[in-house]
């Protein structure tokens, strides 16, 4: 949960407010229907949707998002997942009294644990997850994304800090002038990988 909490958040932060409820989704599906995790889920991907709308001035769509986003947060403590959800809360409140406010100055940003995350902050598993949807935001080809990752993830199992894949993951994240030479270079390195495990399989 902490790591689609801190990839989505880190998402959101950067200004990629539709990209951010696909960090939380899968996780929300997985929860229990009316549950703390579910219900903290579901506002926060309705407040990523609220702002959304608001930002394509679909000032209804905003309203109604906003109005729902708040009943799913309220009566979750505070600090819940040591996320601030008061501020969240406020701007849900605020949104739907008036969406035309989303164009006098951002949105809230989201806190977890006493700070907003960034991308550039981020582990590498909240990282990972954030790859792939940013990926797909952007316009990539996801799948190579999440094949470096699966590469990355074994490496980092079997001790090997320095592999290429883990780099590759972290500076498609971060690296915003320089994400189309490395979803190329990511691209090449998954594919020579394939390759070599495809002549392996082909042996037996």
């Amino acid at each position: 949960m902490r790591d689609h909490l801190r990839a989505g958040a880190a998402i959101f932060n950067a200004g990629y407010y539709h990209a951010a409820h696909d960090a939380w989704e899968d996780r929300w599906l997985e929860c229990e229907s009316g549950s703390d995790d579910e219900r903290l889920l579901h506002g926060l991907i309705q407040y990523s949707g609220a702002v959304h709308h608001a930002r394509e001035r679909n000032w209804e769509g905003a309203v109604g998002l906003a109005e729902s986003g708040g009943e799913y947060l309220a009566g979750l403590p505070a600090d819940y997942r040591d996320l601030g959800l008061e501020p969240i809360r406020t701007a849900l409140s605020g949104l739907a009294a008036d969406p035309e406010r989303i164009e006098r100055g951002p949105p809230v940003s989201i806190e977890h644990e006493g700070a907003p995350p960034s991308l550039s902050d981020l582990a590498f598993e909240p990282t990972a997850i954030a790859a792939v949807v940013l990926a797909e935001e952007f316009g990539y080809d996801p799948e190579p994304v999440a094949r470096a990752r699966e590469y990355a993830e074994d490496a980092l199992v079997a001790g090997e800090d320095d592999s290429r894949f883990i780099t590759l993951v972290f500076d498609f994240v971060r690296e915003d002038e320089h994400r189309g030479i490395i979803y190329q270079r990511l691209t090449d390195h998954v594919g020579r990988r394939r390759a070599r495990e495809e002549d392996v399989e082909g042996l037996f």
